[in-house]
């Protein structure tokens, strides 16, 4: 199975993950702090933001785009509860 090797930049921690695996989901178990109400597109508390790396991650699906727009979030913002890592190296900042 495919590993992507996802970095949280402010804490300085690089975790080796399996493809699929949800960004809400590394966050929890290394720490990382990322608030969520939902992990249905709902709220919008997860926003995070990709360093690098977009291109190795899952893609935004309307709903998850409708959100990010309605919370004023740019182009290299994801929701942690919806972003898949695909493979490769991911930095991220929440």
């Amino acid at each position: 199975m495919p590993k992507a090797n996802v970095t949280f930049e402010k804490l300085g921690i690089t975790v080796s993950v399996p493809a699929g695996t949800r960004l809400i989901e590394i966050s929890e178990k290394v720490g990382a702090s990322i608030t969520y109400g939902s992990r249905e597109r709902e709220c919008g508390t997860c926003i995070m933001r990709n360093v690098s790396g977009m291109q190795n991650m899952s893609e935004r699906t309307e709903l998850e785009d409708k959100v990010l727009q309605e919370n004023l979030a740019g182009s290299s913002h994801r929701l942690a509860c919806q972003a898949q890592v695909l493979g490769g190296d991911i930095v991220v900042k929440a």
